[in-house]
C-alpha cells in the first residue's frame, strides 16, 4: 500500500529553459516511489486534457505571439483547470505533487517580463490559486546561454517553442526574475545550482526538502 502524507505536499520546480526541471522531477518521483509514496508528476501549462489543449495554444511556435494580457488569462485558464481535475484531488488524498511550473513562472514571464501589472497578476491569483499554493518551490538556476544549448539539443530537430524562440536578452531577465523572486520568498523558494551533474544536483534537492519535510528524513540522500 502507498505510503500518504496527512495533507498532501505540493512541490513546484521553476527554472528557465534547459535547466533539467523535468530531469529533476523524473529523479525525485522515483525515489518517492521507491519509498511507496503517492506521488502525481505533472506540469503547467497543461497537466489535464483541457489544460494541454491551452497549452498547444500558448506555446505553438509557428503563430504569432498573443499579447501579454490575452497569454496571462490563458495560463490561469489551464492553472484553474488543473488544480480543480488534478491537483487538489491529489493533495486531498494526501499525496505528493511534483509541478513543472506554476505561478512562478507567471510572475516571471508575464508579469515581470511581458507587462502586465503585478496587480493584474495578483487578482487571478487571487481567485485561481487561492490557498493552493506550493508548500516548496525548488528553482534550478543555470547560465540561459547553456539552458538554451541544452534545450537546442534536446529539441533536436523539433522547431523551438514560443519561449525559446525568445533572445538571450529575454533569458537574462528571466533568470534574474526568478532569482529576485526567491530572495522575496526565501521562506518557500530553494534556489539549487544546476550546472553540476544530475546525481548531484539530485541529492542536493533532497537533502534541501529533507531540511523542512519529516517525509524526506531518515533516507538517505
Amino acid at each position: 500500500m502507498s505510503a500518504r502524507v496527512s495533507q498532501g505536499l505540493f512541490i513546484t520546480f521553476e527554472g528557465g529553459e534547459g535547466a533539467g526541471k523535468s530531469t529533476q522531477i523524473r529523479r525525485l518521483h522515483a525515489r518517492l516511489e521507491a519509498l511507496s509514496i503517492k506521488t502525481h508528476v505533472t506540469r503547467e501549462p497543461g497537466g489535464t486534457p483541457g489544460a494541454e489543449l491551452i497549452r498547444a495554444l500558448i506555446l505553438d511556435g509557428k503563430r504569432p505571439a498573443l499579447d501579454a494580457l490575452t497569454e496571462t488569462l490563458l495560463f490561469y485558464a489551464a492553472r484553474a483547470n488543473h488544480l480543480a481535475e488534478l491537483i487538489r484531488p491529489a493533495l486531498a488524498k494526501g499525496d505528493v505533487v511534483l509541478c513543472d511550473r506554476f505561478s512562478d513562472s507567471t510572475r516571471v514571464y508575464q508579469g515581470v517580463l511581458g507587462a502586465v501589472p503585478s496587480v493584474v497578476v495578483e487578482q487571478l491569483e487571487a481567485l485561481v490559486v487561492a490557498e493552493t499554493k506550493p508548500d516548496v518551490t525548488i528553482i534550478l538556476d543555470i547560465p540561459p546561454e547553456t539552458g538554451l544549448a541544452r534545450a537546442s539539443t534536446r529539441r533536436g530537430s523539433h522547431q523551438a517553442d514560443r519561449f525559446e524562440s525568445e533572445t538571450l536578452e529575454f533569458h537574462k531577465n528571466l533568470r534574474q526574475g526568478f532569482l529576485d523572486l526567491a530572495e522575496r520568498d526565501s521562506d518557500r523558494i530553494i534556489v539549487i545550482p544546476a550546472l553540476g551533474n544530475e546525481v548531484s544536483i539530485e541529492n542536493e534537492i533532497w537533502q534541501k526538502l529533507a531540511s523542512r519535510f519529516p517525509l524526506f528524513q531518515g533516507h538517505r540522500a
